[in-house]
């Protein structure tokens, strides 16, 4: 490393470092571990761009996802696709707390058609507030977008429990979606990633993680009364809520 400097950007409300590395031979393509969510809030995304003359490449980094390799040649519409697809996917279920949510839509839903209908209104609340993020260039601070994300588990959960009968569910989820639409919006507002690959490997993914715990639940309903393994889900589910809430408050 031959220089390097770091300051804070407080317009975007992030923190920026620079650096120059020499290598002793041109670079085609460069493996990066990142550990930075060892003393950040896990969550946080950290953003790597790295330029060889005039040709770049870049990387998102948290605490699920710490490797990377960076290419330094112009990558064709596919290989760009794939990448940033696969980037949307990692952030959309890679999580706990996007797996949680997941989990916590199927047990909403009290048959499949229902589930379906689940589905899609949260895939379009969370693709609407991404978008509109950034149309807008809105940046919540992550802070919010954890403890909002944590809380529409806890809801979630207080509708399985609590209001087991009630209507308008399927818009509940679509409000819900918004707020993990946010969290999609951080990675896109951070990158140079074209939306709609990002988006839409994100729903690839969520679909299929409903997908599998849908079927995991119907085949238990097919074998036992599953209410009260719904209900401790949900009690489950209202206790981690609450709990990463509280913890991204305080944090």
């Amino acid at each position: 490393m031959s220089q390097s400097s770091c300051h804070e950007d407080s317009a975007k409300a992030t923190y920026v470092c620079l650096a120059e590395y020499e290598f002793a031979a041109p670079v085609d393509h460069l493996d990066v571990e990142c550990t930075l969510y060892q003393v950040t809030v896990p969550n946080h995304v950290h953003l790597l761009r790295a330029e060889r003359g005039e040709k770049r490449d870049q990387a998102v980094f948290d605490y699920s996802f710490t490797h990377a390799t960076l290419r330094f040649r112009p990558p064709t519409v596919f290989e760009t696709a794939v990448q940033q697809g696969f980037e949307g996917m990692l952030r959309a279920v890679a999580g706990a707390v996007q797996l949680l949510f997941l989990a916590a839509l199927v047990l909403a839903a009290r048959n499949r058609r229902e589930l379906v209908l689940l589905t899609a209104m949260f895939l379009t609340g969370e693709i609407a507030a991404a978008v509109a993020a950034g149309i807008y260039r809105w940046q919540p601070p992550v802070r919010f977008v954890e403890a909002a994300m944590a809380l529409s588990i806890a809801y979630l959960a207080v509708e399985i429990l609590f209001l087991p009968e009630a209507g308008g569910r399927a818009w509940v989820a679509g409000v819900l979606g918004g707020f993990h639409g946010l969290w999609m919006s951080l990675v896109l507002a951070a990158s140079e990633f074209r939306p709609v690959y990002v988006l839409g490997g994100a729903a690839v993914g969520e679909i299929a993680v409903i997908a599998a715990f849908g079927a995991g639940l119907w085949m238990l309903r097919r074998r036992w009364v599953v209410t009260r393994f719904v209900q401790s889900g949900a009690g489950l589910l209202l206790l981690f809520g609450m709990t990463w809430f509280v913890l991204r408050m305080r944090n």
